[in-house]
C-alpha cells in the first residue's frame, strides 16, 4: 500500500490511559493507528482484545475527545486525544 493510500484509510490518534487500563498496559498513553472512521467504543474495544482483564470495565467506561466528553459513537479524527475513564476509587 502506498504512503498516500495509507495516509487516506488510517489515522493517528493519542490514547490517554487511566486507571485499570494504564495498569494493565504500564504507561500512561499509546500512539495508535485506526481506520478512517474509528469510534471511541471501537478503541476501548481494541484495548481489551489486547487486555482481556480489562472486560471488567467494558459497559462502565466512559470516553473523551480533546477534553470532551462524548458518546460511545463518537467518530475519530487525525491527530485526536481520546480518554477512556474506568471508573476510579479512592480519596
Amino acid at each position: 500500500m502506498s504512503d498516500t493510500a495509507l495516509s487516506q484509510s488510517a489515522i493517528a490518534i493519542t490514547v490517554k490511559l487511566f486507571a485499570a487500563y494504564q495498569e494493565a498496559y504500564g504507561v500512561p498513553e499509546l500512539t495508535l493507528e485506526v481506520p478512517v472512521g474509528t469510534t471511541v467504543v471501537e478503541v476501548r474495544d481494541r484495548l481489551i482484545s489486547e487486555h482481556p482483564e480489562l472486560a471488567q470495565w467494558r459497559d462502565l467506561t466512559r470516553f473523551g475527545i480533546n477534553l470532551q466528553f462524548v458518546e460511545a459513537d463518537a467518530v475519530l479524527h487525525a491527530g485526536d486525544e481520546v480518554v477512556l475513564i474506568p471508573p476510579v476509587s479512592g480519596g
